[in-house]
């Protein structure tokens, strides 16, 4: 098993990110508001004041998306990338994101589809 990370930088692809990621058979996303260094600092930066007064009018959409899912083989990581840049273009361009995964030693409350779910 494999922890799949993604750090979205436009909030705005995150419906199609994740429609993609499930048609790629990724399922069970946890989705987080996150923010990046350069963002914080941009923040602090002298003119904040018309930075802000800009993200009032894009709709506050200041941060970015980091989703995380636990997935069975490092071929579904591969569908996801392949999905998510037909949806968000290259991840090599800057302003589109990263995408990672990590190997899982142990994991507990990780369905595998042979029980049944409660509640």
């Amino acid at each position: 098993m494999y922890l799949l990370i993604m750090v979205l930088d436009d909030s705005v692809y995150l419906n199609d990110v994740l429609a993609a990621w499930t048609e790629a058979g990724v399922s069970g996303v946890t989705i987080l508001e996150s923010t990046g260094l350069n963002r914080v600092l941009q923040r602090n930066a002298p003119d904040a004041a018309y930075a802000g007064f800009s993200q009032f009018f894009s709709g506050g959409r200041v941060g970015h998306n980091t989703l995380f899912s636990v997935i069975e083989d490092l071929a579904t990581a591969e569908k996801a990338v392949a999905a998510t840049e037909k949806v968000i273009g290259s991840l090599n361009k800057p302003h589109t994101g990263i995408v990672f995964a990590l190997p899982i030693a142990q994991s507990w409350g990780v369905m595998n589809g042979d029980e049944e779910e409660v509640g």
